[in-house]
């Protein structure tokens, strides 16, 4: 059997997550310690209590899903005794996820991840005024069409595929009045749902450019190790494993599309049969059976998860 390890981006996070880890295992409680103390906020007593309008706040958000992984690997770690770089051929994450990724296969320290992420989460939100980008989900629709869709709504402004997640499952990201008239045109083209997201901000497209710029700063000041397993990229959907090449992926991800169906893909083609979701939620474990029936899933963010991967892996 030849796994990859991935975790989840925004979207999975939920008031509540992590509580029953911190509860359950030391060594959950000291990754949330640990990243409460490098952020200097109480960001664990936010993913347990909320409210869920802060919770879901970027800023927020990216750095609390990111703790919430990397509490199920040290449990995984110190708990069960494993190495991940022992039991998997890849990671690999979607959006800001591919941070807990690299900082689960040992190319990112926590508290630098952790930074970045806060960062990168403030970055984002500042690009764009609130109001003026917007996000849909086009169902039913391949990524031909959505380009197709995206460049005619586009009619001077950014329109754009930002995440190609599953067959049929493709988000356009841009200014909003493009972004509506996408959803009419997609509709028009047989799409079987199309639906403004609730996102603060149309990630993922040119309209974050200045996030990319500033991200490339604060990359260019952090250490990145080369990961203990290969990450597969989110704009190249293929393998990368030094950090001199993995530091401009992470700069070009905040403007390019996420290309989830292949990374999946690739992951596949190169022997992967079950990958292992590790982290809140289980969007990603749903986007897999989309992806390819025959690939197995599994996750991991629940205590009994948790002790059920143990025994498995």
């Amino acid at each position: 059997m030849s796994r990859a390890f991935v975790f989840p981006g925004q979207g999975s996070q939920a008031v509540g997550m992590g509580a029953a880890l911190a509860e359950a295992f030391p060594a959950a409680r000291e990754v949330f310690e640990e990243i409460d103390e490098t952020l200097s906020q109480r960001l664990s007593r936010l993913m347990f209590d909320g409210p869920e309008s802060d919770l879901t706040l970027t800023e927020n958000a990216q750095p609390a899903l990111f703790a919430v992984s990397m509490a199920v690997v040290r449990v995984l770690e110190k708990e069960g005794g494993l190495r991940l770089a022992d039991k998997g051929d890849f990671v690999a994450g979607h959006s800001l996820g591919e941070y807990s990724a690299l900082a689960a296969a040992g190319g990112l320290s926590l508290s630098d991840a952790a930074l970045l992420l806060k960062r990168r989460g403030q970055a984002m939100q500042e690009a764009v005024p609130v109001g003026e980008g917007a996000m849909a989900a086009l169902l039913g629709l391949d990524l031909d069409a959505v380009r197709e869709v995206a460049a005619a709504a586009a009619q001077g402004e950014i329109c754009a595929p930002a995440n190609d997640n599953a067959p049929g499952q493709i988000v356009v990201s841009g200014a909003k009045g493009a972004v509506e008239r996408a959803i009419e045109l997609a509709s028009e083209k047989g799409a079987r749902r199309a639906i403004l997201l609730p996102v603060s901000a149309p990630f993922h497209c040119a309209l974050m450019a200045p996030a990319a710029d500033v991200m490339a700063a604060a990359l260019a000041e952090t250490a990145i190790m080369p990961p203990h397993i290969a990450l597969v990229s989110n704009v190249t959907a293929e393998s990368v494993q030094e950090p001199e090449d993995i530091r401009p992926l992470l700069v070009r991800q905040v403007t390019g599309m996420v290309r989830w169906r292949e990374s999946v893909l690739y992951m596949k083609q190169h022997g992967v049969d079950t990958l292992v979701e590790l982290g809140a939620g289980q969007v990603l474990s749903g986007l897999t059976r989309r992806i390819d029936r025959e690939l197995g899933s599994h996750k991991a963010g629940t205590p009994a998860e948790i002790e059920t991967l143990i025994k498995l892996l």
